[in-house]
């Protein structure tokens, strides 16, 4: 017989993959998203991407300093989502650690950080702040528009009015992260050479 602490969680499993599901859906097929409604919108999903990435990304044991560590989300610069990503995270476990929105001014500012927005106004920096990243389990997120961000490991990229994923599977490779396939199938896989 299953415990009841053992249905929640399979319930709580359930509704964080149909999450993941609606977002790839989202993805695959193009969220449309009107003009005056597209900042908070974009926004709002972007964060639903950032929890959903916590749950489809593994980190090597060494990222965390022991098991209560939280899962930390961090967003480099301007912050685009003003409450949205802190009301989205809140009260949600990942793998039993609880999650934390951490904003930071500079690169040099982080410590502790698993998943890290950089925003558009650190586009200018973007080189610098990747080299400083190197050789830490970050999972790297931007959205910068223009030209290709070379070293950035997952880009949402909106292209006539639609938000896609483009993932750099070899630069999360090199940090020690392993992405699921789920999340995985609705994006664009990118190379060093071609993001």
């Amino acid at each position: 017989m299953v415990s009841v602490p053992e249905d929640e969680a399979r319930i709580n499993r359930g509704l964080s993959a149909a999450w993941l599901v609606l977002s790839a859906l989202l993805l695959a097929s193009g969220l449309g998203l009107s003009a005056q409604a597209a900042a908070p919108r974009e926004y709002q999903l972007k964060a639903v991407f950032l929890f959903n990435f916590a749950q489809f990304v593994e980190w090597p044991p060494q990222a965390f300093a022991d098991a209560r560590t939280p899962l930390v989300i961090g967003v480099l610069g301007r912050d685009p989502f003003g409450a949205y990503l802190d009301e989205t995270v809140r009260g949600e476990r990942v793998n039993n650690r609880s999650l934390v929105v951490q904003r930071y001014g500079r690169v040099e500012d982080i410590n502790t950080c698993h998943i890290l927005f950089i925003s558009r106004s650190e586009g200018d920096r973007l080189e610098q702040i990747l080299a400083r990243l190197r050789d830490r389990n970050i999972l790297t997120v931007a959205d910068a528009e223009g030209s290709a961000l070379p070293g950035v490991m997952i880009r949402l990229v909106t292209v006539e009015n639609k938000i896609r994923l483009q993932i750099n599977l070899e630069v999360a490779q090199a940090a020690n992260l392993r992405i699921s396939s789920k999340l995985l199938r609705p994006a664009e896989i990118v190379t060093s050479g071609n993001d």
